[in-house]
């Protein structure tokens, strides 16, 4: 009962009120399926000078890649992503597994342009210090770079053509889901988040709080 109290208090408090958009800054967007969040950011940032292709370093997705816009970045379940390719939906026994500490994967996907807006996105314009808090939030969760200077691919396929599994840091469990990551990347960065949320809809409901605002 307390877990739960605690999930629904966590869900419904903002942090970073004071957030407002900055005028030019930096597009991201928080993308949503329904269930599970993403940060989708430029593949390549002119006022930050990052490069996500020269990130991850792999030539094959740098080939394909090149003239894409944007990228999104999901962390999850390792049992949960693989468990539901092809269309499959994971058992009550990968539930059951997620709920204690288990292997993670970091899902990323590749937008030609600006995802459609809607429901599911919120775009956002912040600036190139807060977008930099987020750079830094998906590398921590992308595994070590190799010998080589790439970022692992742990299945070099997705759900489509252009989404792919990369290696992860860090542990999945019932406290620490994929939406809670997207919720601490967006509240590192000072942008307005919910204070922790293992659900997708106050994600991006306390995120498009900001959504008009400007500055």
């Amino acid at each position: 009962m307390a877990f739960i109290f605690l999930l629904l208090t966590g869900a419904a408090v903002p942090v970073n009120r004071q957030f407002r958009q900055t005028q030019g800054g930096v597009p991201v967007f928080v993308v949503s399926n329904g269930t599970h969040t993403d940060l989708v950011l430029p593949v390549r940032d002119p006022q930050t000078g990052h490069d996500w292709l020269a990130e991850l370093n792999q030539p094959a997705l740098t080939a394909r890649f090149g003239r894409y816009q944007y990228v999104g970045f999901g962390w999850g379940n390792e049992g949960f992503f693989l468990g539901s390719m092809g269309g499959r939906t994971p058992g009550p026994g990968a539930v059951l597994r997620a709920l204690l500490p288990s292997k993670t994967l970091v899902h990323a996907s590749f937008y030609r342009t600006a995802p459609d807006s809607g429901t599911r996105v919120v775009p956002l314009r912040i600036s190139a210090a807060q977008y930099g808090r987020l750079v830094a939030h998906v590398q921590a969760a992308l595994a070590a770079p190799d010998s080589a200077g790439r970022r692992p691919l742990r299945q070099p396929g997705g759900y489509g053509s252009a989404d792919f599994f990369f290696q992860a840091r860090g542990r999945y469990h019932a406290l620490r889901t994929c939406n809670d990551w997207t919720t601490r990347g967006l509240r590192r960065a000072g942008l307005r988040a919910p204070l922790k949320s293992p659900l997708a809809s106050p994600v991006l409901y306390h995120t498009r709080r900001t959504g008009q605002n400007t500055r």
